[in-house]
This record gives C-alpha cells, sequence and structure tokens, in this order.
C-alpha cells in the first residue's frame, strides 16, 4: 500500500469493500503490504484503521522490515500478520554471519508475537536452506519463480479445473 491510500483510510475501505463486492473476492486471501516507515507516520491512526481492514479478514504483513527507523514498540500495537525479512539481510545469509544473526534475532522475536516471518529475495538453494533452518515460514524469490503472467501463474500453480 501506498503513503496515499493510508492517508485517507475511510477511502480505502470503501474501494476495498466494493472490490471485493463486485469480483466476489474472500478478502481473507489478500495480504497488504505496509512498510515499517508507512507505519510509523501517525501510529494511532494507522492502529485503527489496520484493525478494520483486519476485521474485513484482509492479512496485514510489514515490508522490508528492519531498513527503516525501527520502533518496536509498534509491533505490539498493530495488528499485523506476518514481518518480511528484507533482501538486504537474505542476500549474504550464508556468507555473512551478522546477517543471519539479524534474521535468527528478527525470527526469534517474530515468532515470540506469534506472526508469521517471510523471507524476501530468496534466490538459491543455499540461502533458502539457511532461511528454512532458522524456521522461517514462508519465502519469496527467483529461486521459487520468476514473476509470471497470470495465465502463467495459474497454469504453474493453481489446480483449476
Amino acid at each position: 500500500m501506498s503513503v496515499r491510500q493510508m492517508f485517507d483510510g475511510d477511502r480505502l475501505v470503501r474501494v476495498l469493500e466494493q472490490m471485493a463486492k463486485a469480483s466476489m473476492l474472500d478478502l481473507r486471501t489478500v495480504e497488504l503490504e505496509l512498510t515499517e516507515s508507512m507505519l510509523l507516520k501517525n501510529v494511532d491512526d494507522t492502529a485503527v484503521l489496520l484493525k478494520q481492514l483486519g476485521d474485513m479478514g484482509l492479512g496485514l504483513a510489514i515490508d522490508d522490515f528492519g531498513t527503516g527507523y525501527s520502533s518496536l514498540s509498534y509491533l505490539k500495537q498493530l495488528p499485523v500478520d506476518s514481518i518480511k525479512v528484507d533482501s538486504s539481510f537474505v542476500r549474504d545469509i550464508g556468507t555473512d554471519p551478522n546477517d543471519e544473526a539479524i534474521v535468527r534475532a528478527i525470527v526469534a522475536m517474530t515468532h515470540s508475537l506469534k506472526l508469521n516471518v517471510i523471507a524476501e529475495g530468496v534466490e538459491s538453494e543455499d540461502q533458502y536452506r539457511v532461511l528454512r533452518d532458522l524456521d522461517c515460514d514462508e519465502y519469496q524469490g527467483f529461486f521459487f519463480s520468476k514473476a509470471l503472467p497470470p495465465a502463467e501463474f495459474e497454469a504453474q500453480f493453481l489446480d483449476v479445473d
């Protein structure tokens, strides 16, 4: 989501409700990503909006975690479901012990808060193995697939009969 979308939360909620109704989309299948810096703009208003979105069934993820001006206090205030470990920590995960230590700490903290951990930018089997051993819950990156057009994605990953 963009800062502009967050700025007018009432409009965002209306648009999402209209879109879901028009397309018969189950909002429980949608996850919105928000950057750390976006969340910290106005934590009180953001918490109210995120609660509305969560009540609609939307999943909420903090994107690029660890790259902004982190204030960990917002993690206990905001109703999010997932933390996305930024690819800058994943890039050298098998070779840089500092990156591994940071990811290990993020995973431990995130799991203790009962949140899901997603590693971004997984491009090799070695990265995947280290992240799996660190107990990441989900992975994104070219190791699994390049970006695909919708029809190709459906053919490759969805069982649509």
